[in-house]
């Protein structure tokens, strides 16, 4: 396989075609939700995150689509759409769910951002960390039974959308700065570094038991509790196993997020073997 330089017109080309050529065609008002049994739906509605989730993927929509509205180049302008559509169609997604089955949420809907470009900085770094964590709770609960067979079939579509975007945006990030003249990469990356560190800041906040000032912002740190008894070491493992299968069919050119993934592996390193630990958020 030919060579890819990061940066270069070839690099866009790709990893934007790649992103809208693997889009997948659904309307959220075509969906049939599945008859469940009461024990499913009150085990639904016990769930503790489907208001933050709602208001994290409307968050992410606002964001991505004030990205969109402002990108000059046609053809990143197209992708970056095309993710906003996509983050509108997940809060749609998730809205119509929680109607279906009763499930109270908060109403209202963020404005758009002042800032796109810091604000599509922090969403995707938002990304990146609750994607990661997000694939291995998602396929702890269809294991274990505690998401429903028909809503698992449903949602691992979105599972892979969510690999999608977080691939993307770690190719715009490179390709972003490494187009920029460098008196104004200097500063790309001093928002890009604040923007990675509030989101790494907040996760470890929400991990504390300390309230996020971002509501939406990090909803997966809210999950585990309702996995049930799992340790640490088998979130981790399942959560590494389960982004690196979701990314892998994608061309092996292109870049990957790799600062959750490694921080991950390095805490692994210091768990003691046994790994008996509880989640603590």
């Amino acid at each position: 396989m030919p060579e890819l330089t990061v940066g270069s017109e070839e690099h866009k080309t790709l990893f934007c075609r790649q992103f809208i050529e693997t889009h997948h065609l659904y309307e959220v008002r075509d969906i049939r939700w599945p008859e469940l049994d009461e024990t499913d739906v009150q085990r639904l509605r016990a769930m503790p995150f489907w208001d933050e989730a709602v208001q994290s993927e409307a968050t992410a929509a606002a964001r991505v689509r004030a990205m969109a509205d402002v990108e000059p180049d046609a053809l990143l302008r197209e992708a970056i759409a095309m993710q906003a559509y996509e983050e509108e169609r997940h809060a749609a997604l998730l809205e119509s769910l929680t109607q279906r089955y009763g499930i109270a949420v908060g109403e209202g809907r963020p404005p758009a951002p002042r800032d796109a470009e810091w604000a599509f900085l922090r969403m995707g770094y938002g990304e990146c960390f609750d994607s990661f964590f997000a694939f291995g709770l998602f396929r702890l609960s269809a294991d274990t039974g505690l998401f429903p067979e028909p809503l698992v079939r449903l949602f691992d579509g979105v599972m892979d959308e969510e690999a999608r975007h977080i691939l993307f945006f770690t190719n715009w990030v490179a390709y972003r700065r490494l187009g920029l003249p460098l008196e104004r990469r200097a500063w790309f990356l001093v928002r890009r570094g604040l923007g990675l560190s509030l989101q790494a800041f907040g996760r470890v906040r929400t991990a504390l038991h300390l309230r996020s000032a971002d509501a939406g912002d990090d909803f997966t740190m809210q999950v585990p509790e309702a996995v049930g008894d799992v340790t640490l070491r088998t979130l981790a493992d399942t959560c590494l196993e389960e982004n690196e299968r979701r990314l892998a069919g994608y061309d092996p050119r292109l870049l990957r997020p790799t600062l959750v993934p490694h921080l991950v592996r390095l805490a692994l390193r210091v768990l003691p073997a046994g790994g008996n630990g509880r989640p603590t958020a």
